[in-house]
């Protein structure tokens, strides 16, 4: 069995960053791939790009650079010196990026872009640690029930199965709207479908009013309620999240899609049940 190595460049950070490179082997168990990480913090310039050489000495048939707005100066030089070194390489970033999609398809370049991936409410008056801390958590919980996850883990690993098979390998090119995203999630229940829905569309709502409290509104008595109501606004889509992944287990109907050993993704629904390919 060929090891597959996937190098995960984050610039900067958006909602998916935290688990990226963690979703492709949760139990740590996987034999199939081995993975690197370079991160730059919060910082995402071109100086910080410049460090992606070193993961890129380690010769990975596979990277993925995660950042917000990938149609800016740092995360494109990071998949440039990727796409020089002739390394297929996907780009995993918010909202914004989409202005940067015919560029990468052009580069060649794979990319998942998902707009319910909201800008932070960035505004010294509001944001500290502990209010970056809980809306990334909240995010990530919105993302993790709505399929952005398993979008994720399921176009990773059709790249890893063809670079392990010798094929050619087919990039993922895919804005991750909300539709898209709930159907990969593979709710049972039609009314915990539609919260699902609307929890991935309320963050579209959440980045919107963050982005227009960070950067079009001056006066402070505006802006820090527009990006407190947006925060607030993301904490109500995380309960809806929370409340459509009940709706499933009252059921026992809640799809779990773990790994085997060898990579591949395994199935179940009942909770006792053991997942099986």
């Amino acid at each position: 069995m060929k090891v597959v190595k996937i190098g995960f460049v984050k610039l900067g950070n958006i909602g998916a960053s935290r688990i990226v490179d963690l979703l492709l082997d949760e139990r740590a168990d996987r034999e199939d791939i081995d993975a690197r990480v370079l991160g730059t913090g919060a910082k995402m310039t071109p100086d910080n790009a410049e460090d992606t050489s070193r993961l890129l000495d380690w010769g990975p048939d596979l990277v993925v650079i995660v950042s917000p707005n990938a149609a800016l100066p740092g995360p494109k030089k990071a998949r440039e010196m990727t796409k020089e070194k002739g390394i297929p390489c996907i780009v995993v970033s918010d909202g914004p990026a989409k202005k940067a999609v015919d560029k990468l398809k052009e580069g060649g370049f794979g990319y998942i872009i998902i707009p319910g991936d909201p800008m932070i409410g960035a505004r010294r008056e509001f944001l500290d640690p502990v209010e970056m801390s809980i809306f990334n958590a909240d995010v990530l919980s919105v993302l993790s029930v709505t399929g952005v996850v398993r979008l994720m883990q399921e176009e990773f690993n059709a790249v890893i199965a063809a670079i392990q098979k010798g094929e050619e390998v087919k990039l993922p090119q895919i804005i991750a709207t909300a539709e898209k995203s709930v159907e990969r999630a593979q709710f049972s229940n039609p009314y915990a479908k539609a919260k699902a829905l609307a929890a991935y569309n309320m963050l579209e709502k959440v980045a919107e009013m963050d982005s227009k409290g960070c950067f079009m509104m001056k006066d402070p008595a505006g802006y820090v309620p527009m990006v407190a109501a947006a925060h607030e606004l993301l904490r109500a889509a995380a309960n809806f999240a929370y409340e459509a992944r009940e709706m499933e287990k009252q059921t026992d109907s809640l799809v779990r899609m773990p790994h085997a050993r060898t990579g591949e993704i395994l199935k179940k629904t009942k909770l006792l049940d053991k997942p099986s390919a």
